[in-house]
């Protein structure tokens, strides 16, 4: 049995005419009657019921019609993988995030990304930039999203917008409360760092915003996510970091004033992406146009 017996059988039981299926597929209708007829005896079963009105299906061909449309479906899925792949709607992709300081548009990507290419297998990995920097350049990771600072000569990038540095506090803390703060208000304070090897990039950053706001503060070694959190609730620290994601009860968002921002790329090695990389910076570059759009919108309102 051939795929194109398949095809034949479908096209008479939708036509209920072997004249009329055998115009459709541009075959002579006595070569159709062959092909069924080879068909029927290797199956062991009679599919049609002929009359000279046409044809019909027999209870055994209405259960073959199901079953050989499933099988044609099947084929053409897999026919298709091909073009999939090429069109970047199938495969796999490895996305790397840095932490802690993060870009607020990422959800907004993925999300796009996992609803228009839901055929390709995304894994994403969040870790400090330089363990995503090296993964990326090992070839264990496709592209990374991190402070720009992580860019390099060899590595692609697509500029996708920048993040103000925003500072976590206990709300017992005397920092608590509404309003901007000022750089003299954050001098003295203990301000967490990652104090790790592939946290040192972030740690310079922060160094590099307080030495831009004059500000002559203490560090201390952070733990990593929700046991930071802790920490800066019991008021022992306090962070600077970018877009928090959902934080405990007991810590607040202040901002800065004057305010200072991080610069976010979309980082990859190959000037020739994979098709499912590349849907996803085309993806991301048009998040960016939607983001102007909806900006330049406000301001002709405003």
């Amino acid at each position: 049995m051939e795929l194109r017996h398949l095809r034949y059988f479908l096209a008479i039981a939708e036509e209920r005419s072997f004249t009329r299926a055998a115009e459709r597929l541009w075959i002579a209708q006595p070569g159709l009657s062959t092909q069924i007829r080879r068909l029927e005896t290797e199956l062991g079963i009679c599919l049609f019921e002929r009359h000279a009105r046409g044809v019909d299906l027999t209870p055994a061909g209405v259960l073959f019609l199901e079953r050989a449309r499933a099988a044609l479906a099947v084929a053409d899925l897999a026919a298709s993988t091909g073009s999939d792949l090429n069109g970047g709607v199938a495969g796999t992709l490895r996305l790397g995030l840095a932490m802690p300081a993060r870009w607020r548009g990422t959800a907004r990507v993925l999300e796009r990304y996992a609803r228009e290419r839901d055929g390709v297998e995304l894994s994403v990995l969040e870790g400090y930039g330089g363990t995503l920097w090296s993964e990326l350049r090992d070839g264990r990771l496709d592209a990374v999203i991190a402070p720009s600072s992580f860019a390099s000569p060899d590595l692609r990038s697509l500029r996708l917008g920048s993040e103000p540095w925003v500072v976590l506090v206990g709300k017992g803390h005397r920092l608590a409360g509404g309003g901007p703060l000022q750089p003299s208000q954050l001098r003295g304070e203990r301000i967490a760092m990652t104090a790790h090897r592939d946290g040192a990039p972030h740690d310079r950053m922060i160094a590099d915003a307080l030495g831009e706001l004059g500000v002559t503060a203490a560090t201390a070694r952070g733990a990593p996510g929700p046991a930071l959190h802790r920490a800066i609730e019991r008021g022992e620290v306090i962070a600077l970091t970018t877009a928090p994601d959902e934080l405990p009860a007991g810590v607040e968002v202040r901002s800065l004033d004057p305010t200072r921002r991080v610069r976010f790329e979309l980082l990859w090695r190959d000037e020739t992406p994979s098709p499912a990389l590349a849907e996803f910076i085309r993806i991301a570059d048009g998040s960016l146009s939607d983001v102007d759009t909806t900006r330049r919108r406000l301001r002709a309102v405003a």
